[in-house]
């Protein structure tokens, strides 16, 4: 009994002896690609020249920025009225809508002792301006006849810019500057009931019934910190 039970015990074993595994082959590392340094970002771009005037009418003040640099002649033009003082007593008189858009017009009007001469027409295919919500732009008849009429626009009107491709007068009207504060202001005036009869033919319907009254209009003075 007992030699046969030794005879067994190395069957036994040889069943549960464990399998051989497979040597598992080696593997290169890949290296690490080099990190490509991002481009630095670009430097924000320097802001033009402006000069800041407040208008101050009847009805509240409009504060305007005025392109200095990208619209030089036109905006000398109009500091020169403003530094005169001969925008003072004077009056936002006509207000034009153009469907959802518009303008109100203002400034010296016929008044011969406030007119300075006029100046060089500056078209927004060269100053890169345009008459969207906002803009300042002289009032003119022919192009160089610019004086102290100016208006400012509610909504954009594109069709007011200089476009080369038009037929007739392809130069447009000068925009130099935007309204920063007051807009609530200009759209009041664009507001205010017109006549049907008064003004030129071209402005029937578009002149102010009760004038509003441009009490004075200063430059914006740069408070020190």
């Amino acid at each position: 009994m007992n030699h046969r039970f030794v005879l067994l015990a190395p069957a036994l074993l040889t069943i549960a002896a464990a399998p051989q595994v497979a040597p598992v082959p080696a593997v290169t590392p890949v290296p690490l690609a080099t990190p490509v340094p991002l481009p630095a970002p670009s430097p924000a771009p320097k802001p033009y020249a402006t000069v800041g005037v407040t208008i101050v009418t009847s009805e509240g003040p409009i504060v305007l920025e005025l392109e200095r640099e990208r619209a030089p002649i036109t905006t000398a033009n109009f500091l020169r009225y403003v530094d005169g003082k001969r925008f003072d007593g004077t009056t936002f008189y006509r207000a034009m809508k153009l469907g959802q858009a518009g303008l109100i017009q203002g400034g010296v009007r016929n008044a011969t002792k406030l007119i300075y001469p006029p100046i060089a027409h500056e078209p927004t295919t060269r100053t890169g301006l345009t008459h969207d919500d906002g803009a300042i732009s002289l009032g003119r008849a022919a192009p160089g006849s610019g004086r102290g009429d100016f208006f400012i626009m509610v909504g954009s009107v594109p069709t007011l810019d200089a476009n080369p491709a038009a037929t007739g007068d392809k130069l447009g009207y000068a925009v130099f500057g935007h309204v920063t504060s007051g807009m609530e202001i200009v759209r009041h005036i664009l507001g205010e009931p017109t006549s049907p009869t008064a003004g030129p033919p071209a402005m029937k319907g578009q002149m102010l019934i009760a004038p509003i009254r441009i009490l004075t209009a200063r430059r914006v003075v740069a408070k020190r910190s």
